[in-house]
């Protein structure tokens, strides 16, 4: 699902000038690589394995979103949270008790998640190695610590950043800690991702400046409106991950 575009305050270059000298937070999951994909099939296949007699599979997924904002609440992202949130489901919406059998199918779908090879997005890892030449890279994503750090590795990105930022979640505050622990001038510091909620809104809520690149499947649970961006922040939009190479 694309995001509405916004009218941006906030000076845009024009196409042949870049941004030099800048600080470059990168979001991973749906930024760099590939990820809700996967849980979206296996929110299908759960959803199918479901089979619910009552309701439809768009009402048991708008019980499932219920269900993963509860779990993240309590116990944060990650596939251990995922895994509790379909579970917390199928007991909700299921006449029967999750059995032994029952659980350890459940479980599979999640195990398909971890099982997934890494997919860059298409021009990330040529991008990021020249970005890297002109500026400094800091990943910063959320979720699982040690989920994270694996995922990145098994990239092969991990050389090309600076520093790693795992939050437990991306808010103002947050983005505001990351800033003082990196000597980061929020004037030449940009938050790039895929997430209006966790990546855009309140990194410029921060007093930084962000660059959106949409992906077709963002988490829904990561949609929002995205917010103006007041002057002198900049706010760009661009299609691709390969595109910053002409702005940065």
């Amino acid at each position: 699902m694309r995001h509405p575009r916004n009218s941006y305050n906030g000076a845009v270059p024009a196409n042949d000038t870049r941004f030099t000298n800048q600080t470059l937070l990168f979001d991973a999951d749906d930024t760099l690589w590939e990820n809700n994909i996967y849980f979206e099939r296996a929110i299908a296949a759960f959803i199918s394995y479901l089979d619910h007699r009552v309701h439809t599979g768009e009402e048991v997924r708008e019980r499932l979103n219920l269900c993963e904002r509860a779990t993240i609440a309590k116990f944060g992202y990650g596939l251990t949270s995922f895994r509790r949130s379909l579970i917390d489901c199928f007991e909700q919406l299921s006449d029967e008790p999750v059995t032994p059998d029952k659980h350890q199918r459940i479980v599979a779908f999640t195990e398909s998640i971890a099982a997934q090879e890494i997919e860059l997005l298409p021009g990330v890892a040529e991008t990021l190695t020249a970005l890297k030449a002109r500026h400094r890279l800091i990943l910063v994503t959320k979720g699982s610590d040690a989920e994270q750090r694996d995922k990145l590795n098994r990239s092969e990105l991990a050389p090309l950043f600076t520093a790693v930022e795992v939050l437990a979640e991306k808010h103002e505050a947050a983005y505001r800690d990351v800033v003082a622990r990196h000597g980061c001038e929020p004037a030449k510091t940009w938050m790039i991702g895929n997430s209006p909620k966790s990546d855009i809104n309140p990194s410029l809520a921060a007093g930084l400046n962000a660059v959106f690149i949409p992906h077709d499947f963002t988490w829904v649970l990561e949609h929002e409106v995205i917010d103006r961006a007041h002057a002198p922040q900049t706010l760009l939009e661009l299609e691709n991950f390969a595109q910053l190479s002409a702005r940065f």
